[in-house]
């Protein structure tokens, strides 16, 4: 940046003195990259301007309330609440379409950033391949908990409404999953060794 061109601080003060043409700058400047960004989570055009348009609004509702505080750090800050709402977009699309039931939907695949190689990708692949292998190995009651836990990020409480048992028992089913997660891994390792 040259001596003249404001930084990103000066500017988010600036806006918040009402000065509205300031956060016009701060868009010409970042407006691209967090597209970018969004873009290559979604992979869809449409969908990726309306997480965008959603991103600036929260964005301004945010500078308005005073939650920005990440003086210098405003792009990591932008994109932070774009990845926020992308999670949230994927969130609402596999309840919509019921994942749960599905062998088709893979959390791994909403959340890969892009930067992987083409080994990388094909070792994490078959990784994620075979966890989902053991996963549908455990008995059904935990099997339901550790899904609805990790994959649709639900908490206890509500793991505990949707399945009709105490959050104690949904808690155990979940520990009880992990531990038998963790022996059919043990297993598979030394199988392989």
């Amino acid at each position: 940046m040259s001596s003249n061109t404001p930084t990103d601080k000066v500017l988010v003060k600036d806006f918040l003195d009402g000065k509205n043409e300031s956060f016009e700058l701060l868009l010409t400047r970042h407006k691209n990259r967090l597209f970018s960004f969004i873009m290559s989570k979604v992979r869809n055009r449409d969908i990726t301007e309306d997480i965008f348009q959603d991103t600036l609004i929260k964005v301004i509702n945010s500078l308005q309330k005073g939650k920005y505080n990440e003086e210098g750090k405003f792009l990591p800050w932008m994109m932070r609440i774009a990845h926020n709402l992308v999670i949230d977009y994927f969130r609402r699309e596999s309840k919509m379409r019921k994942t749960r039931s599905t062998s088709d939907f893979d959390i791994f695949d909403i959340l890969e950033d892009g930067l992987l190689n083409q080994e990388e990708v094909m070792i994490q692949k078959q990784s994620y391949s075979d966890l989902y292998k053991l996963i549908e190995q455990l008995p059904d009651d935990q099997m339901e908990v550790l899904k609805l836990r990790y994959f649709e990020d639900m908490s206890f409480k509500n793991i505990s409404k949707l399945t009709g048992v105490s959050i104690n028992t949904a808690l155990g089913r979940m520990r009880y999953a992990l531990i038998a997660l963790r022996k059919k891994i043990k297993y598979k390792q030394v199988a392989y060794e």
